[in-house]
């Protein structure tokens, strides 16, 4: 059950540290397996890291989660021949250093929830087709705000020895996110066209929990496939005895 804990908080993290069982550096909060409110101090442990994972961690090649990048991401709007097509390049994520984890559960799932005030999202944007009766159809900037931002995290993990220390596996991962405030809108597009930027403008602000729940599958596969092979590029190097002592 410890090692699925572990595991849990490196999932939610998305880092750790090659370190040797004795040593702990100041970015590493220590927890004991005996302390009978070990799940208490764990969750301390990571908001111990925020600073840390915001600024980056040189020493051991992490760098600063502000911002992260993702690729694409590719969204049909409106159906039929004419549908209203985008597609948002280049997306930068902003505030996932700034997390608050409420609730850790073990088990096979394990699961945990995480809050974020707010997720930034700055990408490059292109679009084509009908939007409402206008040709809809240039490139520009797109800005997003996710306000109060709750991530479920769920996902098995597998354990190996190797020379006398226990290293973790996420075999699967799953991240859900839902968001209650969503703030969207273009600019620099069609030319600076007024009509039609007001008019995209006009359909993301009315349209904004529509556009992100059609934007959930593609995040959700993409963060899931990003935190996961971090974490796991990570777990390689990192013995579960390096941060629970006895």
């Amino acid at each position: 059950m410890t090692r699925e804990l572990w595991a849990t908080i490196l999932l939610i993290v998305g880092c750790a540290a090659t370190l040797s069982s004795d040593s702990k550096p100041e970015y590493v909060k220590q927890c004991s397996r005996s302390d009978p409110k070990l799940i208490t101090c764990l969750i301390d442990a990571l908001h111990h890291l925020r600073p840390y994972l915001s600024d980056g961690i040189p020493e051991i090649e992490l760098p600063s989660v502000e911002p992260f990048r993702m690729d694409e991401l590719t969204l049909s709007l409106t159906g039929g021949v004419n549908g209203y097509k985008v597609q948002l390049r280049d997306l930068y994520i902003k505030g996932a250093s700034n997390y608050t984890v409420e609730n850790i559960k073990l088990g096979s799932p394990f699961q945990a929830i995480v809050r974020m005030p707010a997720l930034i999202l700055d990408a490059h944007y292109s679009s084509s087709g009908i939007l409402i009766i206008l040709p809809a159809s240039g490139n520009g900037t797109f800005h997003a705000r996710f306000g109060d931002a709750r991530a479920l995290v769920r996902g098995t993990v597998s354990t190996k020895s190797r020379e006398g220390k226990t290293y973790l596996n996420v075999d699967n991962l799953d991240v859900v996110l839902a968001v209650k405030d969503v703030q969207m809108r273009v600019s620099k597009v069609f030319n600076n066209n007024r009509i039609l930027t007001e008019a995209t403008n006009l359909f993301l602000r009315e349209n904004g929990q529509e556009v992100l729940k059609i934007m959930e599958p593609q995040l959700k596969r993409k963060l899931s496939v990003l935190f996961a092979g971090i974490v796991n590029q990570l777990l390689r190097h990192v013995p579960v005895e390096s941060f629970l002592i006895p």
